[in-house]
């Protein structure tokens, strides 16, 4: 997608929302508030677009890329640390086209959880700028300080829902949340292992296939069922997209509004990307599939 496409595309929602608001009178408290000079389309086409420019700091690539060669793109262009201050006007319009760029529900969908780390394990005690909503968790990579990602994909990649807590909460816990609205089958790893879980998610109408630890017993499992859990890795590939191409994880945040902004910005550079991981299943595996459904 060019950068003319995602503004077009960023601009018609854009018009959408802002019909939809109601105006809002607030207190009139006397200061002056300054005109932001860009647009809320522009600069959330801006910050999308950074994460599809390869630049691994944002202050490079506005600098570097935007303020060279993208002036006649945004000639109302602000200098860079106001620009980092006008960010946290869009954290609810980046929310809001998120939610509105979900994919469809088709049966089939697969859930996990990623860490964010937002500093070394040896700077957590001098760690400022998210003392009181950071929290160490365990993953399999060993203990962190920060974060946790869920995710919820279909078949062909495409986001569900999405949720953030801290590195402490289980992973089973914001399971009933996420999964409002779906249907069908929900493949998890052991981590979602719950017979309370199953149970409340059964109610609702989502059937929760996990594999089974070491010391469980063997349990009668569908031949399509055994080939999508085999397929699980395609959750496992989004995340290290997120975290490796739309950089959704660094060390370098100044403050938890513009963590939301680059968050929901790599996500939204995800559901814009042309090609996403699919399960590329056989047309054997899909009659299989079509079998036993």
């Amino acid at each position: 997608m060019t950068l003319l496409e995602l503004f077009c595309d960023v601009d018609d929602f854009c018009q959408t929302f802002r019909s939809q608001q109601r105006p809002v009178l607030g207190a009139t408290t006397g200061q002056r508030r300054r005109q932001a000079g860009l647009s809320e389309s522009e600069i959330m086409t801006i910050v999308i677009h950074f994460h599809q420019s390869g630049y691994r700091t944002f202050k490079a690539y506005y600098t570097r890329y935007v303020q060279v060669y993208l002036r006649c793109e945004f000639p109302d262009l602000v200098s860079y640390n106001w620009f980092v201050r006008l960010m946290a006007r869009v954290v609810v319009w980046l929310w809001a086209y998120l939610m509105a760029r979900c994919g469809r529900c088709t049966g089939s969908a697969f859930i996990d959880s990623t860490s964010l780390k937002i500093c070394h394990n040896r700077r957590i005690r001098r760690h400022r700028v998210f003392a009181r909503s950071a929290k160490r968790g365990h993953s399999s990579m060993g203990w962190f300080y920060g974060f946790k990602l869920h995710l919820v994909v279909n078949e062909v990649g495409e986001i569900l829902a999405f949720h953030l807590t801290a590195a402490n909460v289980d992973d089973r816990q914001p399971v009933p949340d996420l999964v409002q609205g779906l249907f069908g089958k929900l493949f998890g790893d052991k981590g979602y292992l719950s017979l309370p879980l199953f149970r409340q998610l059964l109610e609702q109408g989502i059937q929760l296939i996990t594999a089974l630890r070491a010391n469980m017993k063997n349990q009668l499992m569908s031949l399509s069922d055994k080939l999508l859990l085999r397929r699980r890795y395609i959750i496992e590939t989004i995340n290290d997209q997120l975290k490796n191409q739309s950089q959704i994880e660094h060390s370098r945040h100044r403050s938890p509004i513009n963590f939301m902004v680059n968050l929901l910005a790599g996500l939204l550079a995800y559901t814009h990307q042309p090609k996403k991981p699919t399960l590329n299943l056989s047309p054997k595996e899909c009659r299989m599939l079509a079998l036993v459904s």
